[in-house]
């Protein structure tokens, strides 16, 4: 890693600042990852400064109300109540942070190929208003040197004055580390990496990370929290993938790939669980491994072994779908014309995230073969806007006795802890579980068929 030489005045009065708790932080994103970031630095003392193009997030946010539900309240109305947050919409601002951190998307396009829009935007914004003594942290997960070599030219490209990286102001990656709905870990409890262009940019974002999280943990470089970052996600992404073609087999086999995964576990090392299911949602996992095997190709490498788990984990809305046919067919029903409930919309339990979930293309599948479809989501009053399906507008149904009883398929994609398991397995006839559900109900009377 490269060191420069930076000037003292620069570099000590930011960290001075920094150290005072008087350091104004910028956080740009105020969605999953930006939102409670901006929480644990505002518990940490410093003034914070909220970014977001979303003018219904800066509304929401003045009124003190929460629009990720698994936050709570307490979050928004402590930011509203405080005289140190302010949410805003107006970038021209970002000249008044010392700090800034960026926790925007890194979507892929129709090809899986990375989409680095949003950062590369959002960079040149920051460049627009861009002074001595700032430190910039980019937390969106990328592929390796995109710090580097992509972030920091575009914050140049726009800047007003001639400004050098590692003396006048300092870049870091940070990678984001959130599992929204997880009980047992939150944003200040999960370790962090930090990871700066120079070394210090590194001690200076590392010291600003250790005033609202537990444990930081400063690695050489950017290129080295941006691959880890990375690592992470690959290794679920496969190890998911493998269960989910596990379950393919073994169901071929009339094996409950549930039980055995429950019976390995029982070995008190060499092995962790991994579970199957109807595919990947979320932000990472189904999206992250891409960036790496786009990035790979440019060193001339192929990634076979990702790609073929990408391959794998995408091919599972349609096999579900398949499942569902083949149940209905057995009571001599097709799909077209059949009434499904899809329960869960969300791409996890207890959470209202759809970002990337399956649930929703398994309900895209089943209508373009003429089902009718609704859902129920305790945590999903709605589906509008989606990015990759902005035509679907649904609503989530009430479940009732009634309701179940007129249904020709219930399928099961996400396991809310909120839904009452019991009640379908009364009253619903076929059901097609995905996340191995069902065991939860006391009493069940439907048919079920594992998927």
């Amino acid at each position: 890693m490269s060191t420069t030489t930076t000037s003292p005045d620069t570099y000590s009065e930011l960290l001075s600042k920094i150290e005072s708790r008087t350091a104004v932080c910028g956080i740009i994103g105020l969605g999953y990852v930006g939102l409670p970031l901006a929480g644990a630095l505002h518990d940490a003392g410093f003034p914070v400064v909220g970014f977001d193009v979303d003018p219904n997030k800066i509304t929401m946010l003045n009124a003190g109300e929460s629009y990720l539900k698994h936050l709570g309240d307490e979050l928004a109305t402590g930011l509203r109540d405080s005289d140190r947050f302010e949410p805003t919409a107006d970038f021209s601002r970002l000249s008044e942070c010392d700090a800034i951190i960026v926790c925007v998307p890194t979507p892929v396009g129709r090809h899986l190929e990375p989409d680095l829009s949003y950062v590369l935007d959002t960079a040149r914004a920051i460049g627009r208003t861009l002074r001595k003594g700032q430190l910039i942290s980019l937390e969106s997960t990328t592929y390796p040197r995109t710090t580097r070599d992509e972030f920091l030219p575009a914050l140049l490209e726009t800047a007003s004055q001639r400004l050098v990286s590692g003396e006048d102001f300092f870049v870091a990656f940070s990678p984001e580390r959130e599992d929204p709905g997880r009980k047992t870990h939150n944003t200040k409890s999960i370790p962090k990496l930090v990871g700066g262009l120079d070394d210090k940019s590194t001690e200076l974002a590392t010291k600003l990370y250790s005033a609202g999280v537990a444990k930081v943990i400063p690695v050489s470089s950017a290129e080295i929290a941006e691959s880890a970052k990375i690592l992470e996600n690959v290794f679920r992404a496969v190890n998911i993938a493998m269960v989910n073609e596990l379950k393919v087999l073994f169901d071929r086999m009339d094996i409950d790939v549930w039980e055995v995964i429950e019976a390995a576990a029982t070995k008190p090392f060499g092995f962790m669980p991994f579970y199957p299911g109807p595919g990947l949602g979320g932000h990472c996992i189904p999206i992250d491994p891409f960036y790496l095997t786009w990035k790979a190709k440019e060193y001339g490498l192929p990634t076979r072994f990702i790609e073929l788990a990408g391959e794998v984990n995408h091919r599972m809305p349609e096999y579900v779908v398949k499942k569902c046919a083949d149940a209905l067919n057995q009571r001599s029903k097709s799909i077209r014309g059949s009434r499904v409930l899809i329960i869960g919309m969300a791409y996890k339990p207890n959470v209202d995230d759809t970002r990337e979930t399956p649930a929703v293309e398994i309900a895209e599948q089943l209508m373009e073969l003429g089902a009718d479809v609704a859902y129920h989501d305790p945590h999903v009053a709605k589906i509008k806007g989606l990015r990759k399906y902005p035509g679907l507008e649904m609503q989530s149904v009430t479940l009732t006795e009634a309701s179940l009883a007129d249904l020709d398929l219930v399928l099961i994609a996400t396991d809310h802890d909120a839904v009452d398991w019991s009640l379908i397995g009364r009253k619903a006839s076929l059901i097609v579980d995905t996340r191995n559900a069902m065991t939860r109900a006391s009493d069940v009377c439907a048919t079920v068929v594992k998927a």
